[in-house]
């Protein structure tokens, strides 16, 4: 009897390790520089699953837990160790009564410098702020001269208190009234204006350099997936853009996708979702490794003590721990 029950215990033991440590994809070094930065042999852990599409992954360093977007599902997740997995918000991105396409949940979210949580909302097509304590949401923005916004992406904020998003058309939904024709970058100022920056491009992903110098945007394009980097001015506004990296040649190597979410460490080095999950770039440009998820992957945002990087890939939600830091940390 005894030596049955050890039998199991070890069995439970076994079970719950292996629970644990689930991996997926890969981590590929492209340059010496890389090891300064994700240690050989890291691997790229799984801490939840079964989500239709995770996005917009953001850290709440007062409660240290992660949350995320599940945009098909119209929620907003809790993820916290050795709590695990729980509904933050629902409805999270989508309030009316009808049905909303398949992208109606939030997508990007922050926490801005007043502790909020801040949302790009599809289905409701604006920027939102909710507290954390009582008090629902108030509406930052949800249009630029009158005509509503198609499906805000994604959103920063600079040191100084002004937000800047993106607001392509992935998220609108079909038969929708598309109001205005621009796939733009938006800077909201402290004092509620809203300005348009830049109107060229489908505009995904954004982050600041460390100095707030630089503005980077990713633009998920098939046939042009590129990261352009933008200098910003004293005004705040931007000056000529330039491709800081082009995921072409990933693309023809069989690596699919096209930048989409990024941050940036201290050291300014970009981690952005790409070809084949997520790709390290110096702040030269300089490609110096991939962390390959074997999923689309959308997304990622450090937590923890900020060495973490989280990455909503797919379904999945992934974690890698790193030798570098993020922003805000």
């Amino acid at each position: 009897m005894k030596k049955l029950i050890f039998i199991l215990i070890i069995a439970c033991v076994t079970c719950v390790s292996f629970a644990q440590q689930r991996t997926i994809g890969q981590i590929v070094s492209l340059d010496p520089a890389f090891g300064d930065l994700i240690a050989k042999g890291t691997s790229i852990e799984i801490v939840a699953d079964s989500f239709a599409w995770s996005e917009g992954p953001v850290w709440v360093r007062d409660g240290k837990y992660l949350l995320f977007s599940d945009i098909p599902n119209n929620t907003i997740f809790k993820w916290k160790e050795g709590e695990g997995l729980s509904v933050f918000l629902k409805p999270s991105g989508y309030t009316g009564k009808l049905p909303y396409g398949r992208e109606p949940g939030s997508n990007g979210l922050i926490i801005n410098k007043k502790g909020e949580l801040v949302a790009c909302e599809h289905g409701d097509r604006r920027i939102s702020a909710m507290p954390f304590t009582l008090g629902g949401k108030r509406t930052l923005a949800d249009n630029f001269q009158g005509k509503r916004f198609n499906s805000p992406n994604d959103i920063v904020q600079k040191s100084n208190g002004d937000y800047y998003f993106t607001d392509p058309a992935y998220g609108l939904a079909q038969g929708a009234t598309r109001e205005s024709s621009i796939m733009g970058v938006y800077k909201l100022s402290t004092n509620g204006e809203v300005t348009l920056l830049i109107d060229s491009l489908t505009p995904n992903g954004l982050a600041f350099s460390p100095d707030e110098k630089i503005l980077y945007v990713c633009q998920s394009d098939g046939n042009k997936p590129y990261i352009i980097s933008y200098p910003v001015k004293g005004d705040g506004t931007l000056g000529v853009g330039k491709i800081f990296f082009d995921g072409t040649e990933m693309n023809k190597q069989g690596l699919k996708g096209a930048p989409d979410g990024m941050k940036v460490d201290t050291k300014g080095n970009i981690f952005t979702t790409g070809p084949g999950g997520v790709v390290v770039i110096a702040p030269s440009g300089k490609v110096l490794g991939r962390i390959e998820t074997t999923q689309q992957t959308a997304n990622c945002a450090w937590g923890d003590d900020g060495s973490t990087l989280y990455i909503t890939a797919n379904m999945f939600l992934c974690r890698v721990k790193t030798k570098t830091k993020g922003m805000g940390f």
